[in-house]
């Protein structure tokens, strides 16, 4: 794999990384929902088990979202290094 192929595998990486934290951000936001639709119920398996599922998922979001930084800080160190940064448009 040459050293453009490898830095458009890593641009994949970061865009299928992104689709990770937006899947489970959606998840989030689905347990919050039920939550919320709880509120009214008042069941109580729902209400021991929804918090620590919520933070959870909440934690793996941080966790993504620092391997995203992480993961771009070295494809742009990467790109650097081999100088494959895309050249400016000129006017």
């Amino acid at each position: 794999m040459d050293k453009r192929e490898k830095l458009a595998a890593m641009d994949k990486v970061l865009r299928e990384l992104e689709d990770l934290k937006n899947s489970e951000t959606a998840v989030l936001k689905k347990i919050a929902q039920v939550e919320a639709e709880n509120i009214n119920l008042g069941i109580g398996v729902l209400e021991l088990a929804l918090p620590d599922i919520h933070e959870n998922i909440h934690t793996t979001i941080e966790q993504v979202e620092e391997v995203i930084s992480r993961f771009t800080d070295h494809r742009n160190q990467f790109s650097k290094d081999h100088k494959l940064e895309e050249p400016e448009d000129q006017l």
